[in-house]
């Protein structure tokens, strides 16, 4: 449990973050995760960073259990600073990072997908910010990475989630493979990157980042002072009593310790249509928030 660094190959290097049962990380957990970019990145032997998950899905926010345990502000300034930390480090890691996306992704996950390079999904794959939904706020700076910005907006008010199929048709999804070829395909795309010039790789993340109309770190910190303004008022601490309340009320389905009722759950988000019409977006009614 935790984030593991491996390399596979020569010039990739895979992060994986495992915190069962669905990757709703703590505190602490961003800032390892921020530590293992920024140490994969600073490797000359580096040209390519996969960031991957274990489980069910890619990310479901924050622990918000560990917000509600913890007396004062600590751990909501905290997750605050980690998920900060987090983005960041994948949006100046000094090469590509390509980020591999399975099941749900959601809250904090969209910060990190939305500042990675490349996305590889699995066809399960739905993405979302339930926020609005746990009292919190943010991260709309990097949802709006990853679709129009009126779309961004509609989702963002809504807590609707979209599916990797409908994020390929908007462009910043590359591929969307079965899950038993997520791993594979985002190696594909890994290993195409990191047979550039290392230099040049370095050079070329570097540009890119330098020509954005967009500061991101400045515009999430920006997001994060409205989500403290919404603690300070008492109205977040009632959103994420009642979550917790109401998972904590559902009666167990299993003596599994991975059972998802034991944690903040994502939603399970219906598939889109095989037909040539646009799927509808599916109610986001779970999942932590960063």
């Amino acid at each position: 449990m935790g984030v593991s660094t491996t390399s596979p190959e020569e010039g990739i290097a895979v992060i994986t973050v495992d915190f069962p049962p669905v990757n709703a990380l703590p505190v602490q957990g961003w800032y390892d995760v921020a530590a293992a970019v920024r140490a994969a990145g600073s490797d000359p032997g580096v040209r390519c960073v996969v960031l991957t998950a274990t489980g069910r899905g890619f990310n479901a926010g924050a622990d918000i259990k560990e917000m509600q345990r913890t007396e004062g502000y600590t751990a909501l300034v905290g997750t605050n600073r980690g998920c900060y930390e987090a983005f960041a480090a994948v949006y100046d890691c000094e090469v590509p990072v390509v980020a591999t996306v399975q099941g749900f992704c959601v809250g904090g996950g969209i910060g990190l997908v939305g500042n990675a390079d490349s996305i590889v999904a699995s066809d399960d794959a739905t993405f979302g910010l339930p926020e609005l939904d746990r009292g919190a706020l943010g991260a709309a700076t990097h949802l709006a990475r990853l679709v129009p910005q009126h779309l961004m907006r509609t989702l963002y008010y809504t807590s609707r989630t979209v599916t990797a199929d409908e994020l390929h048709r908007h462009g910043s999804v590359w591929r969307v493979v079965p899950r038993e070829r997520l791993h594979a395909a985002a190696m594909e795309l890994a290993r195409e990157i990191a047979a550039k010039d290392g230099l040049l790789i370095r050079l070329a993340k570097a540009s890119i980042n330098g020509i954005e109309p967009v500061d991101v770190r400045r515009s999430y910190r920006f997001e994060q002072g409205f989500t403290f303004e919404a603690n300070l008022s008492g109205i977040s601490d009632r959103y994420r009593e009642a979550f917790v309340s109401s998972r904590a009320s559902r009666p167990s389905r299993s003596s599994d310790p991975s059972d998802p009722s034991t944690s903040s759950e994502p939603p399970k988000s219906s598939k889109s249509s095989k037909s040539s019409k646009s799927s509808k977006s599916s109610k986001s009614s779970k999942g932590g928030s960063c």
